[in-house]
């Protein structure tokens, strides 16, 4: 029989507000947890844009270097992605949710004391695989708490939480600008975040789909119980029958391929361009000859960011998951495209930036939903950490390779190639994405799983 909170005590008993109180109690400390956690990764990012030209001249970066250090985290979660959402699916969301964020920590306060370009690189390189294993676990765990009806809400908060934290990080950059060394204490404090948030994951339980993917179903309805979980159990439970193989290479086979490869690739494209962008906006401003006013410019593409990715917040379950990802995916592409066209235009300039940003992160409020319900619970943090993985490989190049491609080609090669990014994740999204608002997570991930069509 499937179970449900209506399922469980009367409305109006004591036992029932006993269980109310405790489901309220952990969402709002599950909430916070992966809010936080959502929200260092984004610091992390955005620090460094502001940081780069101090550093790199403090530390006599070269050019090379300078593409290392901005690339790093996104190095990193090439590791911890995969390697953390195995973890995760392999022994419980529970002990990677605490074990994560203490590297956080770690790797917070070390930065204060680099002395070399090499030795930051290796712990943003650090970093990064704790933000990979944020990615696998995270959003996974607070899914997997969180009703069908409002879950696409839920979760794409969380990404207002990343673009929260990456313009804070602006913020804070700009505070120690000019302090002599000033980048370092706008690096290391990202620990104050990280404290907060390793005190509040102590003592969240494990996911109970996790322990119905595992055969303890005793465990998971004492669980289902006690904090009133939306979950349909005959339908998880068939869904650990029927959805094949586990284990990383599963996500390979005939079952699961068209997820892997949607969540890979419409996430990539949606975020190569604005790291890469984001990371270097001084260099591309003066490319296009408005250095004076990049600064200013950073902090309107970090507010701008918040504004979109709430508004993608807002709708997400209102008009569905496609229409939030497919048309925005065209038009940013064109957007950037007019830049490349008319890069001596104050006004293109100014409005292509603006809409690519406000869309993309209207847009991007879905990587932290599509991931989680295209693949089945035994699979679902080694899936994310997968397209995590996948998704900043993509960034990755295009963080590193920016510099380098200002320098030989020029800003308007560079703006198309973001382009034609765009256009490619726009038309995989056309064909594979599948409409999952307000499905439970079980029938969603049934309805995205399948082989893709030759």
């Amino acid at each position: 029989m499937a179970m449900t909170p209506a399922t469980q005590q009367p409305p109006g008993t004591p036992q029932a507000a006993d269980h109310s109180r405790e489901r309220r109690r952990l969402h709002t400390k599950l909430k916070l947890a992966t809010q936080i956690g959502e929200g260092i990764d984004g610091y992390i990012i955005g620090g460094i844009g502001m940081a780069m030209t101090a550093l790199t001249a403090d530390l006599h970066l070269s050019t090379f270097m300078e593409g290392l250090v901005g690339a790093s985290p996104l190095i990193g979660i090439f590791v911890g992605g995969p390697l953390f959402g195995r973890l995760a699916d392999r022994f419980g969301r529970r002990p990677v949710f605490l074990a994560d964020m203490v590297v956080f920590l770690v790797g917070s306060v070390l930065q204060f004391f680099v002395t070399d370009g090499l030795q930051l690189f290796l712990i943003r390189l650090l970093m990064g695989v704790a933000i990979g294993g944020e990615y696998a676990i995270g959003a996974p765990l607070l899914s997997e708490y969180a009703p069908k009806q409002g879950r696409g809400r839920l979760l794409a908060s969380l990404e207002i939480s990343w673009y929260v934290g990456y313009a804070l990080a602006t913020v804070v950059g700009a505070v120690f600008a000019d302090v002599d060394g000033g980048w370092r204490w706008s690096l290391a404090s990202s620990a104050v975040l990280a404290v907060i948030c390793v005190s509040l994951r102590g003592g969240i339980p494990e996911s109970a789909r996790w322990l119905l993917s595992r055969g303890r179903r005793e465990e998971a309805e004492a669980l289902i119980e006690r904090y009133g979980i939306e979950i349909d159990v005959d339908a998880e439970l068939d869904e650990r029958n029927t959805s094949g193989q586990a284990g990383f290479w599963a996500l390979f086979s005939r079952e699961h391929l068209r997820s892997t490869v949607f969540a890979s690739v419409f996430w990539a494209a949606l975020v190569l361009p604005y790291f890469a962008i984001g990371t270097f906006w001084t260099q591309v401003f003066d490319a296009l000859h408005m250095g004076d006013n990049a600064v200013a410019a950073l902090l309107v593409y970090s507010f701008t960011a918040v504004a979109g990715v709430t508004a993608g917040c807002l709708v997400v379950d209102r008009i569905g998951r496609r229409r939030l990802l497919i048309p925005p995916f065209w038009i940013t592409a064109v957007c950037l495209a007019l830049v490349a066209v008319w890069p001596h235009s104050t006004p293109v300039i100014v409005a292509g930036f603006l809409f690519f940003i406000f869309l993309n992160a209207a847009s991007s409020a879905l990587t932290a939903v599509y991931p989680l319900e295209v693949f089945p619970t035994s699979l679902r943090a080694t899936g994310v950490g997968f397209a995590t993985a996948m998704s900043r490989v993509g960034a990755a190049v295009g963080t590193f390779l920016l510099p380098m491609g200002l320098d030989r080609f020029g800003v308007e090669f560079v703006l198309l190639v973001g382009a034609g990014v765009l256009a490619i994740g726009g038309l995989v999204s056309q064909f594979l994405a599948p409409e999952t608002t307000d499905l439970d997570l079980a029938k969603a991930a049934r309805t995205a799983r399948g082989p893709i069509e030759g």
